[in-house]
């Protein structure tokens, strides 16, 4: 038995998997993961997994393997994932979790088909209607959270309220911070912008006695500009909106390093300001905000992208222990306790 916070592996999951996986753990032991006490039950094919371990000493004094050689396809259907799913990898990663064994199960294998597994075997927390997916996003002050980013296309304001106050929470746990500030994704600041659906959620959030530091409309340039930490949005719009930044963030790094390599002139500018490139280079990295977290379970799953490299699973994997490490669930029953019970009081009119 593994003591320490266990964190549950599926390691095959992702575009690479399982190379990528034990390796991006590797590198988590080896940086931000040094001197944590974690330990990692890693669910794949043992044929597979040990030449990597062989190669990996950190990760193989860490871990323990339990062997499956079913697998859920990255393309596979989430239906057709459920029906076939039991004994995979990507379910036993999470039926660790449900069973105690393990304090959080990360995943960067098909999202659909882990969200609806997650769904079945650790059940909704009370209340909440539909889990959401926040995502970490860089900003000038260090990173926000938005949330959903793909679980749920079209939401209501009541789910709206819901994610406000599941993403607070998770702020909180992840940076340790007392008060994040909460907005709602509009098309405008104004009072009278954005649908009947966003207006509804936004006069809820405005009259709630929840001890919300709600700060109203936020547009789409402050999920970068670091003046508000927890946003919140739809999933159609929170998707969009995150492959919009990866996808410029990727542009802009283009347009530097073809900017750097144009002459001899601008080639050896680079090389005096080396130093300070690499630490744009860092602030702009995609990789390092990798790992979602699907909010309202019974558990705690991390969804790490399937196309990262080791340096990116890392980065969910901190995400992981961060969340082992904390009082997060705990934090979240008693949070939506509370907006249960204000439920009562309060009265969300849709046309």
């Amino acid at each position: 038995m593994l003591d320490g916070l266990v964190i549950s592996i599926d390691a095959m999951g992702g575009d690479e998997a399982p190379d990528i996986v034990i390796h991006g753990i590797e590198y988590f032991l080896k940086h931000t993961g040094k001197g944590r006490h974690a330990r990692f039950i890693i669910h794949g094919d043992e044929a597979q997994l040990l030449p990597l371990l062989a190669k990996t000493p950190k990760t193989r004094a860490r871990s323990e393997i339990y062997h499956t050689e079913s697998v859920i396809a990255m393309d596979a259907k989430p239906a057709t994932a459920m029906r076939r799913g039991k004994g995979t990898s990507m379910w036993n990663a999470i039926e660790s979790v449900k069973t105690g064994e393990a304090k959080v199960a990360v995943s960067a294998g098909n999202t659909g088909a882990l969200m609806a597994m997650s769904k079945l075997l650790l059940r909704m927390k009370k209340g909440v209607q539909r889990p959401a997916i926040a995502a970490r996003w860089p900003h000038q002050e260090g990173f926000g959270v938005v949330l959903d980013v793909g679980a749920n296309l079209e939401c209501d304001a009541n789910q709206l309220r819901e994610f406000a106050v599941l993403g607070e929470a998770y702020y909180r746990a992840l940076y340790k911070k007392k008060k994040p500030s909460i907005g709602l994704l509009n098309v405008g600041t104004e009072s009278l912008k954005g649908n009947a659906t966003i207006q509804a959620a936004h006069d809820s959030l405005s009259c709630s006695e929840l001890g919300l530091n709600y700060i109203g409309f936020v547009e789409g340039n402050d999920i970068s500009m670091g003046d508000v930490d927890v946003i919140v949005t739809d999933g159609f719009t929170g998707n969009i909106a995150l492959k919009t930044g990866e996808g410029t963030a990727q542009l802009l790094g283009m347009f530097i390093k073809g900017a750097l390599n144009d002459n001899f002139l601008s080639k050896i500018a680079s090389i005096v300001n080396l130093p300070a490139l690499r630490r744009m280079k860092k602030r702009m990295d995609p990789r390092l905000g990798n790992g979602g977290l699907f909010l309202g379970l019974n558990g705690i799953v991390i969804k790490s992208h399937g196309g990262t490299d080791a340096v990116g699973y890392a980065s969910a994997l901190n995400v992981a222990i961060e969340m082992a490490d904390s009082n997060f669930l705990e934090e979240i029953e008693r949070t939506l306790d509370a907006l249960h019970d204000e439920d009562d009081n309060v009265e969300i009119h849709i046309p």
